[in-house]
């Protein structure tokens, strides 16, 4: 390096203090460790909004003596927020159910560079020091894994804000009896990826999962030449663009994804709508306990009666306890034409007097009723300034 060339030494100045920012945000982070800590000996709420909502127009208003604007204060501390929510979130559940475990092994859809991939990376490196990835090429084989103990946890993408729910993850549910344990939610961009020089004019071939040509078909509406091929994932389809290396060939796929298999984004931005955000569970062969010190979501099947209101009287009690659906979905009984099983998200901790008194009542009331699950929300809604 020479002082000829200025602009190497300002990015030596910004590599110094990048690695004085993540110094700083490891120390932050110890710092809401010690938070849940005492939260834990007091018994208070993992979160304090407005908390949360003093610290950030506090922050805004220091970010102006330094030319800072309030927006990108505002987007960088609600994820800094976030991190420290779900680090003693996560420190709180492994408190309360005793978990020992320091590696895991992890299943998932596809070969590294999925989305279901990424998914299970990111709970993965939240919640154990180490872990080992185990890709599946169906959904039936993830569960299988994880029942026959060859995985300890599997990883499920349930539903997307474009394409709607994954029917083959719920009717596996019905059949399955591991439990849902954790969720959360990934924000997901496809882009068109290819080997080499090419351009969109050239391509002749697209291949991908069902759900990413579902969720772009505006995108690919534009180019009505283009042969739709269908692969048991995105990963899949990676690796194969990549071998055939053919400028008329592409996948659609995640940009991280395309990375591990060095393909280049045409692309960006292809899904039908702007925030594309696919929800994942997480399954296990034992239930948890979630902390009254964290927000809580009970998963419930049940079959109701075929009399006139059945569902509706069974949600009445819902309602009458105060409790939150936040999702019903209904999928078709094997076996039995025209009834239907119910799968509802229900905002409440298993453990509580409402949800207890609710379980009992909907027991009474309907022909089959089972929990799934009852796990921490990881859903961390950011709170925005006054």
């Amino acid at each position: 390096m020479t002082s000829d060339n200025p602009l190497l030494v300002l990015r030596d100045k910004i590599s110094a203090v990048d690695e004085k920012l993540l110094k700083l945000l490891a120390e932050r982070r110890q710092l809401a460790i010690g938070v849940a800590q005492a939260k834990m000996a007091t018994k208070r709420p993992i979160r304090d909004t407005e908390r949360e909502r003093q610290l950030l127009e506090h922050l805004i208003t220091l970010g102006k003596v330094h030319k800072l604007d309030a927006h990108y204060i505002t987007r960088l501390f609600q994820l800094i927020i976030e991190d420290s929510v779900l680090t003693q979130q996560a420190l709180l559940q492994k408190d309360l159910n005793q978990t020992q475990l320091q590696s895991a092994r992890i299943a998932f859809l596809g070969p590294k560079g999925s989305y279901s991939h990424l998914a299970a990376r990111k709970y993965a490196t939240r919640h154990f020091e180490n872990y080992v990835e185990c890709g599946c090429l169906k959904f039936h084989d993830i569960i299988k894994q994880v029942e026959t103990g060859q995985a300890d946890y599997a990883v499920l993408p349930i539903e997307n804000t474009s394409s709607g729910s994954i029917n083959d993850v719920y009717d596996l549910l019905q059949q399955t009896s591991l439990s849902i344990v954790g969720e959360m939610t990934v924000p997901i961009d496809h882009c068109i990826l290819v080997a080499g020089a090419a351009d969109l004019q050239k391509i002749d071939t697209v291949y991908s999962h069902p759900q990413p040509f579902q969720q772009c078909s505006q995108f690919l509406n534009r180019f009505p030449h283009w042969k739709i091929e269908y692969t048991e994932s995105t990963a899949a389809a990676m690796e194969k663009v990549a071998a055939m290396n053919s400028p008329t060939v592409a996948a659609i796929g995640s940009e991280a994804g395309g990375e591990l298999y060095q393909l280049k984004v045409l692309e960006r931005h292809l899904a039908n709508q702007q925030q594309n955000i696919t929800r994942f569970i997480i399954l296990a062969r034992k239930a948890v306990e979630v902390s009254s010190q964290v927000p809580a979501k009970t998963t419930l099947i049940m079959a109701t009666g075929q009399q006139a209101g059945a569902l509706v009287e069974a949600l009445l009690v819902l309602r009458q306890h105060n409790l939150i659906m936040s999702k019903l979905e209904s999928r078709p009984i094997n076996g039995n034409p025209w009834e239907e099983m119910f799968y509802l998200d229900v905002q409440g901790n298993l453990r509580s007097e409402a949800m207890q008194h609710a379980l009992r009542e909907l027991t009474a009331i309907t022909r089959s009723l089972k929990v799934l699950g009852c796990y921490p929300g990881e859903n961390v809604i950011p709170v925005d300034p006054a």
